[in-house]
């Protein structure tokens, strides 16, 4: 396998250099700001990212004050109290996408929250202190208790929640593919996410860098070079 050290090092001389890769570089992740965060912020970014899923996301963005109130600011406690009537009117309500599977998604995700809530104070204290070490664990507990929580769209949520791990996108594949990991180059097996479990591992322990940047100088390293 490609050291990563000469994956950063093509990832530099693509962007400019060091400093202009450093640039391009996400957030750092914030555990301690994860294991605060609210229930109702958790299921707020977990609807964003079911509904986002195979849609327009600008759209999604746009709409998203109406997804608020439509949702009662994504209060687990209130969602999961709602009767039928309720999730009924959501089909017609036109502050939403009316997509009839993603609106029912918000109470089982709401329930899925109580549920591991009550387990460890919180669904974003459960998320920080889930270790970045074993993301395929924590992504086929998502994809197995929660709803429609599966594949690319519980891996978004972990990285747009602050959590620290990598996401299988098309350039972030391409570039294990080149380092020499035998995956396909839709990463969709568990023996494949295995695969890429395994070397996002040797590549933090080579170089002590977070899971995130190391997927987001994978992507930065392949591909179209594109201007930021």
């Amino acid at each position: 396998m490609t050291s990563f050290k000469t994956i950063c090092a093509r990832a530099e001389k693509r962007k400019g250099g060091p400093k202009a890769l450093e640039k391009l570089m996400p957030e750092k992740p914030d555990l301690k700001g994860l294991a605060k965060r609210g229930d109702d912020r958790i299921l707020a970014e977990m609807t964003k990212r079911v509904f986002c899923a195979g849609f327009a996301w600008s759209v999604i963005e746009t709409k998203w004050d109406g997804f608020e109130d439509a949702f009662l600011r994504f209060q687990p406690a209130k969602l999961t109290f709602q009767p039928e009537d309720y999730w009924e009117a959501l089909l017609r309500d036109a502050r939403i996408v009316r997509n009839g599977a993603k609106i029912m998604s918000v109470r089982d995700n709401a329930a899925f929250i109580q549920e591991i809530a009550k387990e460890h104070g919180s669904f974003g204290r459960f998320l920080a202190k889930w270790p970045p070490s074993d993301q395929i664990g924590l992504l086929d507990l998502l994809s197995k208790r929660g709803s429609r929580l599966g594949g690319n769209t519980g891996q978004m949520l972990l990285r747009f929640v602050g959590w620290d791990g990598f996401v299988t996108s098309r350039d972030v594949v391409a570039c294990l593919r080149d380092a020499g990991l035998n995956i396909a180059e839709e990463v969709k097996s568990k023996g494949d996410l295995a695969k890429v479990q395994a070397q996002f591992n040797a590549w933090a322990e080579e170089t002590g860098l977070s899971y995130t940047y190391l997927s987001r100088i994978c992507a930065l390293s392949v591909g179209e070079n594109r201007s930021e």
